[in-house]
């Protein structure tokens, strides 16, 4: 008998984008909306807006604002 033939199976769904874990929060539209306005004058994205703002009230830095 011959062996058969091993085929691997497709990988489905999207790739992985990070390897940071996933952290999910509601925030409430005024709130997003000056994340929004913050983020753009900054010219980023809103994630990385987010990203910055939690890491200069967690080093105690003062925002910037334009």
């Amino acid at each position: 008998m011959s062996k058969s033939i091993s085929v691997k199976p497709k990988k489905r769904g999207r790739p992985a984008t990070g390897k940071d874990p996933l952290v999910g929060v509601r925030i409430p539209i005024e709130l997003t909306a000056k994340i929004d306005f913050w983020a753009s004058s900054n010219e980023i994205s809103r994630s990385e807006a987010i990203r910055q703002l939690i890491e200069q009230a967690l080093l105690g830095k003062p925002r910037r604002r334009r």
